[in-house]
């Protein structure tokens, strides 16, 4: 708050800005020092100077590491690194160079991807904003967000699950090595409907075979759930080596690496991992009624369920009278 002096026919006026900081003047007049207060008292701070690059780099030490989607959001940081956007002074960077970074990347990309990219940029100004002091505002408030685009409805053939097994290197029996394993795992995801990541830290003390459910300790959302096996689920687990530690030893980048060799030998196109979610969610709601499905996959919003759920019109037909 401001402090008014009069010293001989002098107004002298005391102010402390934004940063705390104090500061003086003199004027000829009390209503001259007012107008000089307010100004003084709602002037930004001077912000420091560091580019956009610098910024994704703190953001990558100190945010990332507590997200459970660390390594896609390091990827995908790294890349935008790149840009000619990085270079730039976070604090002068506007909503029109937003608006011209977006627009680029729905040339080189799928909007899909470019939402992606925008929600983790998003984040990085919201920290910079809120956490570390070097903008007053996010620029990209005032820009359109770019179209989410068609949701994902890839479903699995009962041919495909087979050709990826085969170039897994796996068929039937125990598996001898990590391919392998990966190829049960992709069977069990058809079963089970859980996340890669889920799979990949699920371990032998959390799993019930003679209950027949897994406990996840952990998930996307950050709530655990208990999944109940199919008969099958619990044939798959049965096979796997030991009975200590994690189920099938392998952490999720090494997945992804193994898993992409498969698909090449296979020559399926557009098909990941993640599509297991779509399959074996239309799969299990011919069984389940919406309530226990969404308890078992861990959705909240059955809005995101609906997404998942992903039958052909023959399919639907096929249970009408």
């Amino acid at each position: 708050m401001a402090s008014f002096t009069k010293r001989g026919d002098k107004w002298r006026v005391q102010v402390y800005d934004g940063r705390g900081k104090r500061k003086t003047a003199t004027f000829r007049t009390k209503a001259e020092a007012r107008v000089w207060a307010l100004h003084a008292e709602n002037e930004p701070a001077v912000l420091p100077r560091q580019t956009l690059a610098k910024v994704m780099t703190r953001y990558k030490e100190e945010v990332v590491p507590l997200h459970k989607g660390a390594r896609w959001e390091l990827v995908r940081l790294n890349a935008m690194a790149r840009l000619p956007l990085a270079e730039k002074a976070i604090s002068d960077i506007t909503a029109t160079d937003i608006a011209e970074w977006r627009d680029y990347r729905l040339t080189a990309v799928q909007p899909a991807s470019v939402a992606r990219e925008w929600n983790l940029l998003s984040q990085v100004f919201e920290s910079a904003r809120r956490d570390w002091g070097l903008v007053h505002t996010n620029p990209m408030a005032d820009v359109r967000r770019p179209p989410d685009g068609k949701p994902r409805s890839r479903r699995i053939s009962e041919d495909e699950a087979n050709r990826v097994c085969l170039a897994l290197g796996w068929s039937a029996g125990e598996p001898a090595n990590a391919s392998q394993r990966i190829a049960v795992m992709f069977l069990l995801a058809l079963e089970t409907a859980m996340r890669s990541g889920e799979l990949c830290a699920l371990s032998w003390d959390r799993t019930h075979l003679s209950r027949r459910f897994v406990s996840l300790d952990t998930s996307k959302n950050n709530d655990g759930r208990d999944v109940p096996l199919s008969s099958r689920a619990v044939e798959l687990i049965e096979l796997l080596p030991g009975r200590k530690g994690l189920l099938f030893d392998v952490d999720d980048h090494s997945r992804d690496t193994l898993f992409r060799k498969g698909m090449r030998r296979t020559g399926i196109e557009d098909m990941t991992f993640h599509d297991t979610r779509h399959e074996a969610i239309t799969r299990l709601a011919r069984k389940l009624d919406i309530l226990d499905l969404s308890r078992m996959t861990g959705h909240k919003d059955l809005k995101m369920l609906r997404r998942y759920y992903n039958p052909t019109a023959e399919e639907i037909a096929s249970r009408l009278a």
